[in-house]
């Protein structure tokens, strides 16, 4: 039997019970940072998920044209969730026309989701100089060698690229910070906590930022 011949799979087929346990409002901390922070232990030491940092960054441009793509948060702390990027991406150009975004940290096998609406800003540039130290030398070199989000003739360039700039700055040598790669901060001003329940009645409690830079919770239906 070959792939072609193999029976379909159905979407619609693929069915699967939640967990009986969720989440109350008497279990949440202040604010949606502390409940993150809670979370996301969980999602790295107890499930064990891989990559549990890796976040859907959903933007739109100046017309309202979406798009999105999987990012690694890097740090976060109750100013905001913090990725880094080539400032010459196309979420970098939908950021600069139009700062609000949405981030999505889809932990299925936990049948959890975090999703945070709020407003990216640049990272200073010493914060970025400071973490850019910490990425390993590959990495740093491949922050240089990839025009990101640009049309190229092929994989050879990227990797002649990548070629020139490890002869220029090999391993051990200190390689510049880029000017076009920095941070963004994404300062929320929603955030929602998603935990799937039996029969599809999930709880979803949200998060909103009230004036007085306090928050106020509520429950949404599923």
């Amino acid at each position: 039997m070959t792939d072609r011949d193999a029976v379909p799979l159905d979407p619609a087929a693929m069915r699967r019970q939640y967990r009986a346990e969720g989440l109350a409002e008497t279990d949440l901390p202040a604010t949606p940072v502390a409940q993150f922070a809670h979370w996301f232990g969980q999602a790295a030491t107890q499930a064990h998920l891989f990559e549990p940092n890796a976040m859907v960054v959903s933007t739109a441009d100046a017309e309202g044209r979406p798009s999105s793509r999987t990012v690694l948060l890097k740090s976060f702390d109750e100013q905001g969730f913090v990725f880094y990027t080539n400032y010459g991406s196309r979420k970098a150009a939908d950021l600069a026309e139009n700062p609000y975004v949405s981030l999505l940290f889809p932990w299925h096998p936990m049948a959890r989701q975090v999703i945070v609406s709020g407003v990216a800003r640049r990272t200073g540039r010493d914060e970025t100089a400071a973490y850019f130290r910490t990425r390993p030398h590959g990495s740093q070199l491949g922050a240089w060698a990839s025009a990101q989000s640009t049309v190229i003739s092929g994989r050879d360039e990227l990797d002649a690229a990548y070629a020139e700039l490890a002869a220029r700055y090999p391993e051990g040598e200190k390689v510049p910070v880029p000017p076009h790669w920095g941070g963004f901060r994404v300062a929320p001003r929603s955030v929602e906590f998603w935990q799937g329940r039996e029969n599809r009645l999930h709880d979803r409690l949200r998060y909103v930022a009230r004036a007085d830079g306090g928050w106020r919770v509520e429950r949404l239906s599923p």
